[in-house]
């Protein structure tokens, strides 16, 4: 049983590194992002969260659609989320945490491995983010 629908964004800046957030109170990096409200587009949520989370401005026409995927939640053990992710292009700085999230990274691949990611990150969003590098 799927518990919660997300829209997350895949964002890799001009270094090659991808940014993670990490919310308070949790200890995995994910994609930031989250929950959709009810009657919410995926893309709308998306755009909504950005904003809130990372103080960041975009628009439809900066989405690109890579897909929807099912992993298990990270920070909600027994529960399964759906996910639809986007890549955003052309996002770089010093992005400031607000809202729930606590952390906010530009993380080389190089330190995926120390980090604790969410399932859905380390098991497919990296791999579908880099295959295509």
């Amino acid at each position: 049983m799927v518990d919660k629908h997300i829209a997350a964004a895949a964002i890799v800046d001009d270094a090659g590194r991808l940014l993670l957030v990490r919310k308070r109170n949790t200890l995995y990096f994910m994609q930031p992002g989250g929950k959709l409200d009810a009657g919410e587009s995926p893309e709308s949520a998306l755009i909504r969260e950005l904003r809130e989370e990372l103080d960041l401005v975009i628009t439809p026409g900066d989405l690109t659609p890579l897909g929807q995927f099912t992993d298990v939640a990270a920070n909600e053990p027994g529960h399964l989320l759906v996910a639809d992710i986007f890549r955003i292009h052309n996002v770089s700085g010093d992005l400031q945490p607000a809202a729930e999230i606590e952390e906010v990274r530009w993380v080389p691949p190089t330190e995926f491995d120390s980090l604790m990611l969410a399932p859905l990150t380390a098991k497919q969003i990296i791999p579908l983010v880099y295959a295509a590098v």
